[in-house]
């Protein structure tokens, strides 16, 4: 077996194991509002949106293929899938760094700003950055939460023009049922968008090492296992993350759950069918703070907020950075 075919290998396996974790990372996204509101029990909660990510990862394909080309021309790169490699192994170790404080941070940031940082420290230069794709990525990435942040101010500023004459108890034991349906919509939204990414960059490595035709997309195998991997993730669930969107942003009901969760999926469902990928950490964060700044801005833990924005602020040029050092580091001994 020969070399390129042994690092193709690891980049399939590290690209799995960043799904995987992306998913325990990430799962609280979708389930902390049902969870914090008790519509549903943790564990139940956990499983139905492992499931509906599974659903979500493999529906589409669309962001994946833009990916592929859009952060870097793959036939620019000199070992392209060793500084695929790298990269991934950064996004990594960031996305279980950032777990472990039980912070809410990117994973998507992580993995765009890792595969650049790679690219940068392998060619010496920034010429080696797909530009256009590259802005056209980042702009979607900071655009998104200011979108769900907007309109779930509107969102729920009118569930309380609608139902303002309606008691909150009675609303709030309504909106928990339906909460049950918005998660899992959620849950599959997640996927569609957040699996593709690594779609993209493990069919990213099968082109620069000559396995794929560049016009070929994303093979089925790739999707699938990506889907399974974190579904599987998912299933184990990050409660240090749940507890802090949960319960530490506002006080979410099941009213003002409701009225994030349909912001919320919708932005990352319109980002997908754009074939834009986006931050959903970012998009569902953003959605709780708009809707709780529409029931009483003084419910919004602010600090929490600033520690998020900070957080996202940082992740992408962190996880380049740390890209840049592992490729560094790697390339001394093995190349």
């Amino acid at each position: 077996m020969n070399t390129i075919i042994i690092i193709t290998v690891l980049i399939v396996i590290m690209g799995l194991a960043f799904d995987f974790i992306n998913g325990f990372h990430d799962i609280a996204n979708a389930v902390a509002t049902c969870i914090s509101t008790r519509a549903l029990k943790p564990r139940v909660a956990i499983s139905i949106a492992a499931v509906m990510n599974f659903l979500g990862a493999i529906s589409f394909t669309g962001v994946a293929e833009g990916l592929t080309k859009n952060i870097v021309n793959p036939f620019s790169l000199h070992n392209g899938e060793f500084v695929v490699l790298c990269g991934l192994i950064a996004a990594v170790l960031w996305n279980l760094f950032t777990w472990f404080i039980g912070m809410p941070s990117s994973s998507s940031h992580a993995l765009i700003g890792a595969i650049a940082g790679a690219s940068v420290a392998s060619a010496g230069n920034f010429s080696v950055l797909n530009y256009a794709g590259f802005t056209t990525i980042i702009f979607a990435l900071i655009v998104s939460p200011i979108i769900g942040f907007t309109i779930g101010y509107i969102i729920y500023s009118m569930f309380k023009l609608i139902f303002h004459n309606q008691k909150r108890v009675k609303m709030n034991r309504r909106f928990r049922m339906a909460q049950i349906g918005t998660a899992a919509i959620q849950a599959y939204a997640h996927g569609t968008n957040d699996a593709q990414k690594t779609m993209g960059v493990i069919t990213l490595a099968l082109i620069t090492s000559g396995l794929l035709k560049e016009s070929a997309g994303v093979p089925f195998w790739v999707q699938f296992t990506c889907a399974v991997a974190m579904a599987v993730g998912s299933s184990i669930g990050g409660f240090r993350i749940i507890k802090t969107v949960g319960t530490k942003i506002m006080r979410i009901e099941p009213v003002t759950g409701v009225a994030a969760d349909v912001t919320s999926l919708s932005v990352i469902m319109s980002a997908t069918l754009t074939h834009l990928p986006v931050s959903t950490t970012q998009v569902i964060d953003s959605s709780i703070m708009g809707v709780g700044t529409a029931n009483h801005k003084k419910e919004v833990n602010w600090r929490t907020g600033k520690n998020m924005l900070l957080t996202w602020i940082f992740t992408l040029p962190a996880a380049a950075l740390m890209a840049a050092l592992v490729y560094w580091i790697a390339a001394f001994i093995f190349l």
